[in-house]
């Protein structure tokens, strides 16, 4: 597969992902933490079908690590940036396990225990996708400001992880950290998703430090 190809499977992958996400997210488990009994009683459904979109980020991850790696492979940190995204995903696959286990309970407090469960395995993973992203903006051949944006968010969800096992009150301050990794993770992923889509792999890849 030549590098063009390698960059639109890979543009395309990073749309999968953020598509399947948002809906997982925003829509299935926001549903089981707004309402948990009713949800896993009577509307099962929407979080069944968010477990699969989840399953689905967690396969598009795996691409997308296998195209960068290929697209970038003469960069003498593309295979250690790979692995970390690889155990992001193999994280995020068994976070995924809590969610089918939560539709089984039958309280409010043991359906949000396995939310709960769910939502801090995947925060360890976000810490080792923020590494991730931290070496990728040193190894992708993009303009500088979408490398820019891939450093802070890369650093900011290893920043937010640390955070949530360090402050005991971390709570009065998640939504200034969310903004902190929301804001450059949007920009910096979506912006290099297109870059691939669009200019992606046209030139020749060569190693480039910083």
């Amino acid at each position: 597969m030549n590098n063009r190809s390698l960059s639109i499977t890979a543009g395309i992958s990073y749309l999968i992902i953020f598509f399947a996400a948002i809906f997982a997210n925003f829509f299935a488990l926001e549903s089981i933490i707004q309402a948990p009994v009713e949800t896993a009683e009577n509307n099962d459904l929407i979080v069944r079908i968010g477990i699969i979109a989840f399953l689905i980020t967690v396969v598009f991850d795996v691409v997308v690590a296998w195209a960068l790696k290929e697209l970038y492979r003469s960069h003498p940190l593309t295979v250690l940036s790979t692995y970390f995204r690889m155990m992001h995903a193999a994280i995020m696959g068994v976070a995924i396990f809590a969610l089918p286990l939560a539709l089984k309970e039958t309280t409010q407090e043991d359906i949000l225990l396995q939310v709960d469960t769910f939502n801090y395995i995947w925060l360890i993973g976000l810490f080792f996708f923020g590494i991730h992203l931290t070496l990728l903006s040193t190894i992708a051949i993009v303009p500088k400001l979408i490398k820019v944006f891939l450093a802070i968010a890369g650093v900011m969800y290893v920043v937010d992880t640390v955070a949530h096992f360090l402050l005991s009150n971390y709570s009065d301050y998640a939504s200034i950290f969310l903004l902190l990794v929301a804001i450059p993770s949007i920009l910096g992923e979506m912006s290099f998703a297109l870059w691939l889509l669009i200019k992606g792999g046209r030139t020749s890849v060569t190693p480039q430090l910083g």
